[in-house]
């Protein structure tokens, strides 16, 4: 019997388009997860300014104030003499927690001051506005 003298192959596993598909479907959950994303705040009228900028969004919580004067910390109803003690029991769990201020552009400005005034005696919680840009 005459056998071939070829060296036989060593049989491989080629990973390249493994590692496409990977990278397709990795792209796919991540783009699809921004979308998925809604934001904390009540839905209200937010006023418009030119100069806004995007906040980070990890560590943040956010205050509303409706049309009708009243007040929310992440959707839940509280008073504005209440905001200094949640926010210090939510600061002594988060660093660098951020307090983001939704105010309707049809509230009283004094209330909204009022609002402020109360985030800013807490400490380490740095304030913040929220606006909408003008199309």
């Amino acid at each position: 019997m005459n056998l071939p003298k070829d060296p036989e192959i060593p049989p491989q596993i080629n990973i390249v388009p493994l590692i496409d598909v990977v990278f397709s479907l990795l792209t796919f959950f991540i783009l699809s997860s921004l979308f998925l994303s809604s934001p904390e705040g009540l839905p209200v009228n937010l006023p418009k300014a030119t100069a806004s900028q995007p906040t980070q969004t990890t560590n943040r919580v956010t205050i509303t104030i409706d049309s009708k004067g009243q007040v929310s910390l992440d959707r839940q109803p509280t008073t504005v003499e209440a905001l200094p003690a949640q926010l210090t029991a939510l600061a002594a769990t988060r660093q660098d927690l951020i307090a983001v201020i939704n105010s309707d552009e049809t509230v009283d400005f004094g209330l909204a001051v009022a609002v402020m005034d109360r985030v800013r005696q807490v400490k380490g919680v740095k304030l913040a506005v929220a606006t909408r840009r003008p199309q």
